[in-house]
């Protein structure tokens, strides 16, 4: 703060000092001003105008002076919940039951005479009190315990040579107690695809099999006097480890699989690692799913993952720099649901004309795209792309005639240091202009989709398992998780039973999945 001595110094010394100090000032309103804009900017965005995910949002209520509704998806007049023709999922009745309790009536409800026939009464006498019968079925769990198998090994003496020889415990059968591959394949089952902490499953396991018996010389019993019958943590870590090394085939053809694809869709999102920031990438198309962790999250990560340096497709993905790497020999799609959060969270803080010109564009041409495909195109008409090519490329001229290029130099003619800030406009502007061909991909290849949704959606449960168990404790965990869940992706697209599948993988037999992209 400047004192009235020190001003009138100024002051004193002429028009000139007085004008010098003005602009000093004014250039620290302006730089001042523009922070503030961009705090404000920071602090109004969330999962509906940015990359954010929804659960950043916290539970504040949103702005009523927001203008823009905060989901992008488009009002129909179709009400919520299953539509008409939807096929829906009903339990039914089946035609042999498991067992039948009959609930026969001992005295008429209309005189009081008794139905019970005597005893000694013939079967056909009874069978004729009975003019119908109403059933009704009830689907409900057996009482749940473990099933103990015992393998003997018995040993034979020769009657001849008198040598003795012991029979042979089947493949698997190696301690003198463990568990067997069922019990395994749903710890797997319940810390891989349901994402229970190591402690819960544990929990869980015990109370569905928990010994029912005395604990003693008559139950079962550990060295402690405790109950042991289910799984402890650390008989959980092992499977997860005997799974990972039964799975390592299956990851690579996985990998050789999708990097063969026609589109692939790739994506990454943070972590955490021995407390320390890594990222979980993904490869996926339509029917594959493959997961690999790095501590790095652009360029060496990709290269040493090994998936897009070799993939000669179309890769979807979002904005990220990285993924345009000159020596990558696939093709560009950009996910177009970024780009219209983006557009969004412009439009509300600079209220800037062209962004909803640029929406509308999108939104239409997507829709142009759906209904040619549900007539059975398989391409939109040259002058309809070439229309819409060219509205393209004048909002994106409007746009950079708003927003110009940042001048290099300051007021007073001097050059500025560093690169001059462009802004999120002129940034986004630029992108349009450059990405153009990535952007509009989906437009001129109806196999390149919309947005990046399908890897996202692969990577949501990563952020689930977070959220439940923290972070890996080792880059061992996390290399099982990126395996195991990787397969179990992979089969949930293409239908099959996980819980089967991984109950023959400690079984011995692998279920392999159908390694066509899709």
């Amino acid at each position: 703060m400047i004192t009235r001595e020190e001003f009138q110094v100024i002051y004193d010394a002429g028009p000139d000092a007085v004008y010098a100090l003005v602009c000093q000032m004014q250039t620290q309103i302006d730089a001042l001003t523009a922070r503030v804009r961009e705090l404000e900017a920071r602090l109004n965005k969330d999962s509906h105008n940015s990359s954010k995910p929804p659960s950043s949002d916290g539970l504040k209520k949103p702005s009523v002076k927001r203008p823009q509704p905060r989901s992008l998806r488009q009002k129909t007049n179709r009400s919520s919940g299953a539509q008409p023709g939807h096929p829906g999922r009903t339990l039914c009745q089946v035609h042999k039951p498991d067992r039948v309790v009959p609930h026969r009536p001992t005295v008429c409800a209309a005189c009081g005479s008794s139905l019970v026939p005597s005893e000694g009464a013939p079967e056909a006498l009874q069978k004729a009190l009975e003019v119908g019968c109403e059933r009704r079925q009830v689907f409900d769990l057996p009482p749940m315990r473990l099933v103990v198998t015992e393998h003997q090994a018995i040993e034979c003496e020769c009657p001849h040579c008198h040598a003795c020889t012991k029979g042979a415990f089947p493949p698997g059968v190696t301690e003198p107690a463990q568990y067997g591959p069922d019990i395994l394949a749903l710890g797997v089952y319940l810390t891989q695809y349901q994402l229970l902490p190591f402690s819960r499953a544990e929990q869980l396991l015990s109370d569905l099999f928990g010994p029912s018996g005395p604990v003693g010389p008559s139950g079962p019993v550990g060295p402690s006097g405790q109950a042991c019958q289910a799984p402890c943590e650390g008989t959980l870590a092992s499977a997860l480890a005997t799974c990972h090394q039964k799975l390592a085939p299956i990851e690579a053809a996985i990998k050789r699989a999708v990097t063969q694809a026609r589109v692939g869709w790739f994506d990454e999102t943070g972590i955490r690692v021995r407390k320390c920031l890594h990222w979980l990438h993904v490869a996926s198309t339509e029917t594959l799913t493959y997961y690999a962790h790095h501590a790095k999250r652009g360029r060496q990560a990709f290269s040493e993952i090994g998936v897009l340096p070799h993939f000669a497709g179309v890769s979807v993905h979002d904005a990220l720099a990285s993924y345009h790497d000159e020596s990558y020999p696939c093709q560009h799609a950009l996910c177009n649901a970024h780009l219209l959060r983006e557009l969004t969270g412009l439009w509300e803080s600079a209220h800037q004309t062209w962004t909803q010109r640029m929406m509308s564009l999108l939104r239409l041409l997507k829709h142009a795209k759906d209904e040619a495909k549900a007539s059975g195109r398989d391409a939109l008409d040259a002058a309809v792309l070439d229309r819409y090519l060219q509205l393209y490329r004048r909002i994106v001229k409007r746009g950079l005639q708003q927003n110009p290029r940042p001048e290099a130099t300051d007021k007073q003619g001097k050059r500025k240091r560093g690169r001059p800030k462009r802004g999120p406009a002129r940034s986004l502007l630029e992108r349009l202009q450059t990405r153009e061909a990535a952007i509009l991909r989906f437009a001129f290849d109806f196999a390149v989709p919309f947005d990046n949704n399908l890897a996202e959606r692969d990577l949501r449960m990563a952020k689930v398992r977070m959220k439940i168990s923290g972070c890996f404790r080792s880059e061992t965990g996390a290399d099982h998780f990126c395996r195991i869940r990787g397969y179990i992706s992979t089969l949930r697209k293409q239908g099959q039973d996980v819980l089967a599948a991984l109950r023959s993988t400690f079984a011995g037999e692998l279920i392999w999945p159908s390694l066509q992209p899709g």
